[in-house]
């Protein structure tokens, strides 16, 4: 048996599967993959602790680690007396990878050799109704306080064709939603011939495969959405009206310390240019809260982003310092004021979106469902207690909340 411990992205997850199925492909009958993540000193804590875990409840199993913290620190995992075998990012992906696994083996190749992007058909994902696409890997960009260009490589696209071709598998094998997912999504097509933005996929996917019921994308980066990429929000409602946007901060003068390419206004902007296209577009965004020389006042522009964009849900990262990257040379704020100003951006976050929760209310909405009854409405709410089928789309009544997720009943009974 192959069992699978996954950190961090939707991207990881995806990638989780594959490498299961590398595994199994080469022999390994009998192993633990620890598919790392290395955001935040946290997420890689997290990591190193189940890996103990796991060598206590199972003692004689294989453990590979891989995934972006193995790429960045293979030497420190290698070490562990638990692990039997480290991968890099672009080697969890190959079965020979995972032949004659032999203690003490670190397989982690320069990441920034790789130039183009290893395509991964995964056959959808263990357990879930809605199907994840690879569309791109790496990124070009250096913000300040980010270590992932260095575990992920430089931005590499996968062709429009290999796309479609996947999506069209999983619609036909029957997933109702596909996500589009990579590092850096919006930089999709840079490195391709005629450099086509992501407005150009979103297109082809929609128009080539015609029975694909629901289409979602990962977080994008603000600075970089395309017209037509807007206009499809308001032409297609396949492309469900929820975007996850990577803000960071609400202060220019942090943003430009972040080395980011957007300020306060463009985010501002961009979210009633969203709206314009599709009225009821919901928003997310990844905020770091306590990034290097943080002012209260700067922090209150973060604060009070949420309300000028319109967020309805938030990612909230206290900053971790990552060692290697500018950011952890500028001088740091204390641990209890960063804990502090993340706690307050979760409240500001946990009471919009219970303000957004109790006004649907009363409203239709079309809700895939999930494991264990659960599932999302179009706006990617959270639904529970559903009593239909995982992988069926179903019309229900939203008759209420508790402030986290909603609750609903069939439209037959709701009547």
């Amino acid at each position: 048996m192959i069992d699978v411990v996954t950190f961090g992205c939707r991207l990881n997850a995806l990638e989780s599967e594959v490498m299961r199925a590398r595994a199994a492909e080469a022999g390994l009958a009998d192993a633990v993959l620890v598919n790392t993540c290395a955001v935040t000193a946290e997420a890689v804590r997290q990591a190193r602790q189940a890996i103990r875990r796991t060598r206590r409840d199972a003692p004689g199993r294989p453990i590979v680690v891989a995934g972006c913290a193995a790429q960045t620190d293979a030497a420190g995992f290698a070490a562990m007396p638990e692990v039997d075998l480290v991968l890099g990012n672009a080697e969890k992906l190959r079965a020979e990878s995972y032949r004659a696994v032999a203690k003490g083996d670190v397989r982690v190749a320069d990441i920034m050799a790789q130039h183009a992007a290893i395509p991964t058909h995964a056959g959808g994902m263990t357990g879930r109704s809605r199907a994840f696409v690879e569309i791109q890997n790496g990124c070009d960009h250096r913000c300040t306080f980010c270590i992932i260009p260095y575990a992920r490589g430089n931005s590499r696209s996968v062709a429009v064709e290999a796309v479609v071709a996947q999506a069209r598998h999983l619609v036909a094998t029957g997933r109702a939603e596909i996500v589009l997912t990579g590092v850096d999504i919006t930089a999709w097509g840079t490195d391709l011939p005629g450099k086509p933005a992501l407005g150009d996929l979103v297109a082809a996917v929609l128009r080539a495969v015609p029975a694909l019921r629901r289409l979602r994308l990962s977080s994008v980066d603000a600075a970089e959405l395309d017209d037509r990429l807007l206009r499809l929000f308001g032409e297609d409602e396949r492309l469900m009206p929820h975007l996850h946007l990577s803000l960071q901060s609400g202060d220019d003068l942090i943003l430009k310390r972040m080395r980011r390419r957007h300020g306060r206004r463009d985010a501002i902007d961009l979210a009633a240019r969203l709206r314009r296209h599709r009225a009821d577009i919901v928003l997310g965004a990844d905020l770091i809260a306590g990034f290097p020389t943080e002012t209260e006042a700067m922090f209150q522009r973060s604060l009070s982003l949420i309300d000028d964009c319109g967020l309805t849900y938030l990612h909230v990262f206290p900053y971790s310092d990552r060692p290697g990257t500018p950011a952890a040379r500028m001088p740091q704020l204390p641990h209890d004021v960063v804990r502090e100003r993340a706690a307050r951006l979760r409240d500001r976050g946990d009471a919009v979106l219970a303000s957004y929760l109790a006004a649907e209310r009363g409203r239709v909405r079309r809700v895939l469902v999930e494991r264990g009854g659960h599932g999302h409405t179009e706006h990617f709410a959270p639904v529970s207690e559903l009593a239909a089928k995982a992988g069926e789309i179903v019309a229900v009544r939203i008759t209420g909340s508790d402030g986290r997720r909603l609750t609903a009943a069939p439209l037959a009974e709701a009547a």
